[in-house]
């Protein structure tokens, strides 16, 4: 049973998204605050953080640094859950390291997927390397190694952030260009790797980035 810890700290909502998620199949773990909720991460293990950005104690993106700091735990797929839309605030936690963010009322259905697909995803990047050491084997912090695919810098950023997951929308917003031209890019980025689709290409990226360790 995948394991999942709801950082919020209005009760309801937190409430109705533990209800949820019990209802799904999941083990839903709750914190009302930032500090709680790192505290519960670390030891409960979930397989999946879904956290509030305004909260007491402290924000998300306090909560998001300090688990991907922690080793044990730092490869934990993290959803953004808030009332904050704009784009910058949406670019502001991509940029820190959230695997997804979702916007305030959030739908059933779009929050389900969102999970299953961040759940996925780290099932993939796991069955590449089953036994990271230290528990990081995947570096994101530059798309630089990517260019030795034969991609040029710009297409190399918009392949970093497909392989973490970011839809063209998301990486539209990232890397501040019209989602035409992440397409673009995209294109580009298939023919030169001789792939057929992002999930292909995604795992191009990753297999690249692991041989930096």
């Amino acid at each position: 049973m995948k394991r999942v810890l709801v950082i919020e700290d209005q009760a309801p909502m937190r409430h109705n998204l533990l209800t949820l998620l019990e209802m799904e199949g999941f083990r839903a773990i709750g914190a009302d605050n930032g500090r709680d909720g790192i505290h519960l991460a670390r030891t409960e293990k979930p397989d999946l953080i879904l956290c509030d950005v305004a909260m007491p104690e402290l924000d998300g993106h306090a909560v998001l640094e300090a688990v991907r700091n922690d080793p044990k735990i730092g490869l934990t797929p993290f959803i953004f859950l808030s009332a904050r839309g704009e784009r910058a605030d949406v670019r502001l936690g991509m940029n820190h390291g959230a695997d997804d963010y979702l916007t305030k009322p959030t739908g059933t259905t779009e929050l389900l997927a969102a999970i299953h697909a961040r759940l996925d995803r780290h099932e993939a990047m796991q069955a590449l390397n089953p036994h990271p050491p230290g528990g990081f084997h995947i570096d994101f912090s530059s798309s630089v190694p990517l260019e030795d695919l034969g991609l040029t810098p710009r297409e190399a950023e918009v392949l970093l952030w497909v392989s973490q997951g970011k839809s063209n929308g998301d990486i539209s917003i990232i890397l501040t260009m019209a989602e035409k031209t992440v397409k673009k890019h995209l294109t580009a980025v298939f023919e030169k790797l001789g792939v057929d689709g992002r999930h292909a290409a995604g795992l191009r990226a990753l297999e690249t980035l692991g041989k930096q360790h």
